[in-house]
């Protein structure tokens, strides 16, 4: 007797969720996510705004998007996810529904319930569907780690009070423990 196969969720599955459940779509399967913490949304307003601002002031092209933001890594729309920060420098990738394509730059904010996404599935999910930079920012390990996918080099890991140089832009460094006071 053969196992009953497992059903494949789709992109109309999580357009299909009700009002304020939220949810990401990594190979058919579907991950629920619980609501943040108060530190873990002060990261994320405080990096959004320090790096708006500083698009703002270079008057850049790049776009930068908290979560929740709709993300659609891949043309088949088989991976469907809300990083906690995103920033998409090609235009032609946004439309109403979000980002159609890798954004160049991913800020995760690292959760209890979303450690072990946003270390291993995330990480290489991101890497193979073309982002150029992402940071894993650990709140309870007090550390970011850093990785540079279009240099092909290990990840960075660097302490909250050590300065990180934004790999996208060079002449943006932001200290994690400086967004916290």
């Amino acid at each position: 007797m053969s196992l009953p196969r497992e059903t494949a969720c789709t992109i109309e599955d999580i357009y299909a969720l009700p009002d304020g459940q939220r949810a990401e779509l990594i190979d058919g399967q579907m991950y629920m996510m619980a609501p943040p913490s108060r530190i873990h949304q002060r990261l994320i307003a405080q990096l959004t705004k320090t790096i708006g601002l500083h698009i703002d002031d270079k008057k850049g092209d790049c776009h930068v998007y908290p979560a929740p933001f709709a993300v659609t890594l891949f043309a088949d729309d088989d991976a469907y996810v809300e990083p906690d920060i995103s920033v998409i420098c090609n235009k032609n990738k946004l439309s109403d529904r979000g980002c159609e394509g890798a954004p160049d730059f991913i800020i995760e904010i690292v959760s209890p319930s979303s450690r072990r996404m946003d270390y291993s599935k995330k990480m290489g999910l991101y890497m193979d569907a073309g982002v150029r930079e992402y940071w894993i920012v650990d709140p309870a390990k007090e550390r970011t780690t850093v990785y540079h996918y279009e240099e092909d080099a290990a990840p960075t890991i660097y302490s909250f009070d050590q300065p990180i140089t934004v790999g996208i832009y060079g002449d943006l460094q932001i200290t994690v423990s400086e967004l916290l006071n």
